[in-house]
């Protein structure tokens, strides 16, 4: 209705809207949601529809009356919990609405269209990255983060990439952390590692601390910076980052942050959008499509 009464006072020349499409995500706007939405909207515009965004967040209900909008479809980046995610996606579903999941999959019987990096691949690269910055013995914390549901809801599948690269040069199990949705909690975490309880930066197998650490966040990325600048650690542990934030890439090229994981939020967005599109006009679209990971470091930033 709400479109409706928009595309009917529009300029003369313009036609309706062909279709309204919805997007859920978590109420975490950072950087990376925003590029998905850029290009969500950028996508919506090239097939004539119209994208409204919505909260996935359980106590706003929002994805709960997902089912009874009326809208010609959905995409939705599940929460950390699949299986409240799954009974509003089969909700959907048997309401004849196209859904589309981005960033996070959600295993089912009947796959939803999935649009997003492969977090096997991912972790493989980290673990490439990781072996090429780092001599010796690699003495590994991966740190998640509930700003980044998607890859925590995966982190199996990251680590037997990290593994699948350097499980050789391990020097003892990866030790993994996690960060809350406060964007300094990597700040707390590295000075709980690295100054409060130093003991915690260490394995039972060895004496020696860690030597690398991979971020899943922008925010947590930009926060360990300044932290690693702070506590003089820059060049006695190496940083692996996550985004290409300009901070990001300015404390690359300073030598603060040895690279970062580039993902692809924009033609997540993108091509969501024009799933969605091709489901509404001839009923299939690619069960999944890998929108691909990078690295940046100061060689391929020149």
């Amino acid at each position: 209705m709400v479109r409706n009464l928009y595309t009917r006072h529009s300029p003369a020349g313009n036609a309706p809207l062909d279709y309204h499409f919805s997007l859920y995500l978590p109420d975490n706007r950072n950087a990376f949601f925003t590029q998905i939405i850029r290009g969500a909207e950028r996508a919506a515009e090239e097939v004539h529809a119209a994208i409204s965004i919505h909260s996935i967040d359980p106590a706003k209900n929002e994805l709960e009356m997902a089912a009874y909008t009326g809208v010609d479809g959905v995409i939705v980046c599940p929460y950390l919990d699949d299986a409240l995610a799954r009974r509003q996606l089969d909700k959907i579903g048997a309401r004849q609405i196209p859904v589309v999941i981005i960033n996070h999959n959600v295993p089912n019987d009947q796959p939803w269209p999935f649009i997003g990096a492969n977090n096997f691949d991912m972790g493989r690269r980290m673990g490439q990255e990781t072996g090429r910055i780092t001599s010796g013995a690699i003495r590994l914390a991966l740190v998640y983060s509930d700003k980044s549901p998607g890859i925590y809801g995966e982190r199996e599948l990251v680590e037997m990439g990290i593994a699948n690269a350097i499980g050789y040069r391990l020097g003892a199990p990866i030790m993994e952390f996690r960060t809350n949705l406060n964007p300094l909690d990597a700040e707390a975490l590295l000075y709980r590692l690295f100054r409060d309880n130093p003991a915690d930066a260490s394995t039972p197998a060895s004496s020696a601390g860690i030597n690398t650490i991979i971020f899943t966040d922008t925010n947590d990325t930009l926060a360990a910076a300044q932290t690693l600048i702070d506590m003089n650690l820059v060049g006695r542990v190496q940083v692996i980052g996550f985004g290409d934030d300009p901070g990001i890439l300015e404390n690359i090229k300073k030598g603060v942050i040895a690279s970062t994981v580039v993902s692809n939020p924009d033609g997540i967005g993108y091509e969501a959008v024009r799933s969605l599109s091709a489901l509404r006009e001839t009923g299939y679209t690619s069960t999944s499509i890998d929108t691909g990971i990078g690295i940046m470091d100061r060689l391929n930033m020149r």
